[in-house]
């Protein structure tokens, strides 16, 4: 007997507007895209629905509109948020109104709400790879940067503790508001403190200003070439270059995806985006009642396909890569697979590929 197709809302909460709404914009691409495709597979007995809100950039709305799907729709779920300022305003909402958020970006780690699915990378999955990688082809000797939020200041602190653990120096530590781009006194501070690296936080148009200025800093002293001394990021993607062009010529960066060949999906966030509704629609077709299912339940489910999800932290388990702009593109340098989440850092082994652990649940 052929099963009954259920209609399931889905809640879309991405910002169209502000300093990271490329970045949005490519999420709710993969969103979308992903609930189409999973409507015209015949192989799963759901419809998708989405049920779209955009808090147009301002992080006093990402509550109240989480609520407003929550508690207006039939959603349970919703697929959203960029920065974690936002991810964490929407978490006692989620608490609240008994709904979870499976959230497609990067972030700095420390972190395991049981409201959330983490389907993009954390520090063990970026940041310590990346790293790893540059300290012996470039040195120890790192200037950071980044937006003075949560993501720039969390990502700088893990930063600080792996060049000390290898023995290394910060040359150097400069925040900038969120869509700033005076980037003047950056670049002064790293012409005078010449470092082996730039640890690249911040975001939006603040990253784009800066690394158009690097870029003309090594046009004019050769000592800050990619190959000399290259600016690092583990959130800048395929995205942001129609604002970059050449300005990100050299960049090296990590991340579980990157665009080449003939790759699907134009970046990992909006390749993390897609992953994520299909993983869900897949687990919510496996369980009897799709509409009420709890998200532990849909962790727990057996299921062929999708993101491999630890259901004691929520995190995905990832491939990681580390790729430099080459000729406009992304050139894969460096690949594991499989990494499993680590978003404490709890391992004393800091090599990649660490082991699984069961880590407690926090919020």
């Amino acid at each position: 007997m052929e099963r009954r197709q259920v209609r399931i809302e889905l809640g879309i909460l991405f910002s169209r507007e502000g300093s990271y709404r490329r970045i949005s914009e490519a999420c709710r691409s993969g969103a979308l895209a992903a609930i189409e495709a999973v409507n015209a597979d015949p192989a799963l007995p759901i419809e998708l629905v989405a049920v779209e809100r955009d808090p147009q950039g301002n992080v006093d709305r990402y509550g109240p509109l989480c609520a407003e799907i929550l508690r207006d729709s039939s959603a349970r779920h919703i697929v959203g948020c960029v920065t974690s300022w936002s991810r964490k305003e929407v978490i006692p909402t989620l608490e609240k109104w008994d709904g979870s958020l499976w959230y497609p970006c990067p972030y700095e780690g420390f972190e395991a709400s049981d409201r959330v699915v983490y389907a993009n990378a954390c520090p063990n999955q970026h940041l310590l790879p990346l790293l790893s990688w540059a300290f012996p082809r470039f040195g120890r000797r790192g200037y950071l940067t980044g937006s003075n939020y949560i993501w720039g200041w969390e990502t700088n602190r893990v930063a600080r503790d792996l060049i000390a653990e290898a023995g290394g120096e910060v040359a150097g530590e400069r925040y900038l508001p969120l869509g700033d781009d005076d980037v003047s006194r950056l670049i002064d501070e790293i012409r005078a403190t010449r470092p082996d690296f730039i640890l690249n936080n911040l975001i939006g148009p603040s990253s784009y200003r800066f690394l158009a200025a690097y870029t003309a800093l090594g046009i004019e002293d050769a000592s800050f070439s990619p190959d000399r001394c290259p600016v690092l990021s583990c959130n800048l993607t395929e995205c942001e270059f129609p604002a970059l062009g050449s300005a990100a010529e050299g960049m090296i960066a990590a991340g579980p995806y990157f665009q080449t060949g003939a790759a699907p999906y134009g970046s990992s966030f909006e390749a993390a985006t897609h992953d994520a509704v299909r993983t869900l629609a897949l687990r919510l077709a496996c369980v009897e009642d799709p509409g009420t299912a709890s998200l532990s339940d849909l962790l727990r489910v057996p299921v062929r396909g999708g993101l491999t999800i630890d259901p004691g932290t929520h995190h995905a388990t990832l491939p990681v890569l580390i790729a430099q702009v080459q000729g406009g593109a992304f050139r894969v340098l460096e690949r594991w697979e499989d990494v499993v989440a680590d978003p404490y850092l709890s391992h004393r082994d800091r090599r990649v590929a660490a082991p699984p652990t069961s880590l407690s649940v926090v919020k």
